[in-house]
């Protein structure tokens, strides 16, 4: 199945991502820290917590500075407990926007994401506003060049939902959750080694931008990807990196 371009969106990310390294070990410290909390510290029973944890490996992050938050999250210690809170909101031209956070204090959370939606023009929307324009789902993401008979011989023999070449050549290959793990196995055995592989919430219906829209709308995720309680941010909109 053929998509349009995402290719450039992913690298624009994947480069962000790389500018704000140590902010990502803090993210996923929570991460491993809820997950332990939740399912316990055993990665065999705790899905979430293994995702967690390829995360950290993928992120250089020591093994036993993972190991001290597994351990710290499931014995006696003292420590911070977080709360999981989702936010939706609207972006440049009605873009749709999820916001997950961790956090010891919502209010504190609650308006430091709502000013940065009001100064960055956007605004803040009541829960279930956008959420249906996503899906929550495993998202494999291959470069331009993978075979893509073969990604899509072993992904769909895994499980796979979906294939999607988009106009540049990425594959992009799709699973429920509950598959997630198995067809990134599988793809991983076959020798292929997907650029992105994560459970996100992924836009049913991308808008495209450019121009000042883009360059607006990529400032407010800036503004709302920099506070200290947010995890991670969703969106619909391709924005052009010219």
């Amino acid at each position: 199945m053929a998509g349009h371009s995402k290719w450039a969106n992913i690298q624009h990310r994947k480069g962000r991502q790389d500018e704000k390294r140590g902010k990502i070990w803090t993210r996923i410290i929570r991460e491993i820290t809820v997950a332990a909390r939740a399912g316990g510290g055993d990665l065999g029973t705790n899905p979430r917590l293994r995702l967690a944890v390829d995360r950290a490996k993928a992120a250089n992050m020591p093994a036993d500075r993972v190991k001290y938050n597994i351990d710290k999250a499931t014995g006696n210690q003292e420590g911070v407990t977080y709360e999981e809170i989702r936010y939706e909101g609207y972006g440049i031209g009605g873009a749709a926007i999820l916001v997950d956070t961790m956090t010891d204090n919502k209010v504190r959370t609650v308006a430091e994401v709502r000013h940065a939606f009001s100064k960055h023009g956007g605004n803040m929307g009541t829960a279930g506003s956008v959420a249906f324009q996503f899906k929550h789902c495993g998202q494999l993401i291959f470069a331009p060049g993978t075979n893509e008979d073969k990604v899509m011989e072993v992904a769909l023999e895994a499980g796979a939902e979906d294939v999607i070449t988009d106009d540049e050549g990425a594959i992009e290959v799709l699973t429920s959750y509950a598959d997630f793990e198995a067809v990134k196995n599988a793809l991983e055995a076959a020798g292929l080694k997907p650029e992105v592989a994560e459970v996100t919430m992924r836009a049913e219906n991308p808008i495209a931008m450019s121009g000042e829209d883009a360059a607006k709308m990529q400032r407010l995720l800036d503004v709302l990807e920099d506070l200290d309680d947010v995890q991670a941010i969703y969106h619909n909109a391709e924005m052009d990196s010219e």
